[in-house]
């Protein structure tokens, strides 16, 4: 790809710097160096995040077709890439990319939570966590701590997002909100 001189086409290299850091953000080939070996054992995907659905199908189409592999991954409504929810629908992915509300939690982040914490128990020195987090991923990862309701989380969501807090200060009180 060829870059227009920032002086005599600013606009135009600025545009082709912002295509070229977003082309290597999404998902995709890029990420193969990243990936290990399959294990001796089971490979499991784990994941959460608006970028969940994209990193799914990406380690999906990347990760070699003889080796074992399952996971869960959610994602906010509507952010699954349509080609891999059609693959999802005809049974033929590994990874299963469920969708929950995001930024307020709803029943459905807190039920990938559950499922997802459930998946990871039993794992062996010979398997292979894959963990594909991005964000949102707080939002909807949505299992409340011992003693708080989905609702009261909610509620206290809402009231965060309302007071104007920084990502960080509402990140700080959600983590002690969630199991």
């Amino acid at each position: 790809m060829s870059v227009p001189s920032p002086r005599a086409d600013p606009l135009g290299f600025l545009r082709a710097l912002f295509d070229a850091a977003v082309a290597q953000a999404v998902p995709g080939a890029a990420m193969r160096s990243f990936l290990p070996a399959p294990p001796k054992g089971r490979t499991l995907v784990l994941g959460a995040g608006k970028a969940g659905g994209a990193m799914a199908a990406a380690v999906e189409a990347l990760w070699p077709a003889e080796a074992r592999m399952s996971g869960l991954v959610v994602t906010r409504y509507d952010y699954v890439p349509p080609a891999f929810k059609a693959l999802q629908q005809q049974r033929k992915t590994r990874i299963e990319v469920v969708e929950a509300a995001h930024p307020v939690p709803d029943d459905a982040g807190r039920r990938a939570a559950a499922r997802i914490a459930g998946l990871a128990h039993g794992l062996t020195a010979d398997d292979l966590v894959l963990c594909l987090i991005s964000g949102g991923a707080s939002s909807l990862l949505a299992l409340p701590a011992a003693g708080i309701s989905l609702a009261e989380k909610q509620a206290i969501n809402q009231a965060l997002l309302r007071s104007g807090a920084a990502i960080g200060e509402m990140n700080c009180v959600r983590k002690h909100l969630s199991a």
